[in-house]
């Protein structure tokens, strides 16, 4: 509520010079009256002499009253304002965009009030992303440290008396493994904080549909094999978009790691690609167990692990890939299939959509 008081308008310092100056008026005022009245003053007092002098003192009363009414309702409105400002700086909440009126004040009243909105939603953006951060940082930590944890175990055991060499090969393969997983993390975590700063410059040309998804395939072809899987390609070798390969195939090779890790030995996992009018479309399936129902909202969030996620899955993989997919301008959805597994699709459109 605004508390602007008579005595606060008084003690303004715009005010005393207006109240000056509206005094100097006055008196310049009676002293032309004397001048040019003066039988008002020094004549015959009677009500017709003294007409002219009233005359003029109730005018200038007149318009000193409107004028200081005027003036106080005025810096009143601007008092309303500096609180409403004072009280979104220390995070109060307010009723804004009470009025609307017309009038060069309320004009700025109301872009005031936009600019304490805006303010308002920034402030509350930066404290959720604060809190997203502080959370992030969190699974981060906790994510590194297990291969952490597991690598500082193994290595005391290489100074066990009576190693043999099988057992040193099987201690060195662990430690690779993590040591990979380590790097695999950190180095999508740091490709994940250039696209969040913007300091990634997509390029824009024509890429063969069918070549991306075999570069990206021969990233994990290893693993695949480790683990029995097929890889089917249902590709056109026309089929074609517009995009940069580099990054659409780091996305890609994230998707079909992550159907591979969530299908089990012997599966298989299809992807298969189109192009029509409209958009080119690149679907990518597995025979797994799928995805949980409830999980299906939140599959593109980072360090989200799902209900049928692995021991060694951290949820960053996906979040990349729909990073890059968006920053595209392309789309990427999730499903389960009618006959059991995941499928994820990938268009890029021709136009905007």
């Amino acid at each position: 509520m605004n508390n602007y008081s008579v005595s606060q308008y008084i003690r303004n310092p715009e005010v005393k010079r207006e109240l000056a100056g509206y005094l100097a008026v006055g008196i310049m005022g009676v002293l032309g009256s004397v001048c040019f009245f003066p039988h008002a003053f020094f004549g015959d007092m009677d009500g017709v002499s003294r007409g002219p002098v009233f005359g003029i003192v109730l005018m200038w009363a007149i318009l000193c009253g409107l004028h200081f009414r005027s003036s106080f309702c005025r810096y009143r409105k601007l008092a309303a304002l500096s609180d409403g400002i004072d009280a979104i700086l220390h995070r109060e909440e307010i009723a804004l965009l009470e009025r609307v009126e017309e009038g060069e004040l309320s004009i700025l009243e109301n872009e005031i009030n936009k600019l304490m909105i805006r303010l308002k939603e920034q402030n509350r953006e930066l404290r959720r992303q604060k809190t997203y951060l502080a959370d992030s940082l969190a699974d981060l930590s906790h994510q590194l440290r297990t291969p952490l944890t597991s690598m500082n175990l193994i290595f005391p055991m290489f100074t066990e008396e009576g190693l043999t060499e099988k057992k040193r090969e099987e201690y060195l393969w662990k430690l690779q493994s993590l040591l990979q997983k380590v790097q695999w993390m950190l180095d999508v975590l740091l490709k994940i904080s250039k696209l969040d700063a913007d300091a990634v410059h997509f390029a824009v040309q024509p890429c063969s549909l069918a070549g991306l998804v075999r570069e990206a395939a021969s990233a994990i072809e290893i693993p695949m094999e480790l683990k029995r899987q097929k890889l089917i390609l249902e590709i056109a070798d026309e089929a074609a978009f517009m995009g940069d390969l580099r990054w659409t195939g780091e996305a890609v090779v994230n998707i079909i790691k992550n159907c591979m890790e969530h299908t089990g030995e012997g599966g298989t996992i299809c992807v298969s690609g189109r192009e029509n009018a409209l958009f080119t479309e690149l679907v990518i399936e597995d025979d797994g167990p799928g995805i949980a129902k409830e999980d299906l909202p939140h599959i593109f969030e980072r360090f989200y692990k799902g209900k049928n996620s692995g021991e060694t899955s951290v949820g960053i993989g996906l979040a990349l890939a729909s990073m890059i997919i968006r920053k595209e301008a392309g789309m990427i959805s999730a499903e389960n299939r009618s006959e059991g597994g995941a499928r994820f699709i990938i268009r890029f459109y021709k136009g905007t959509v």
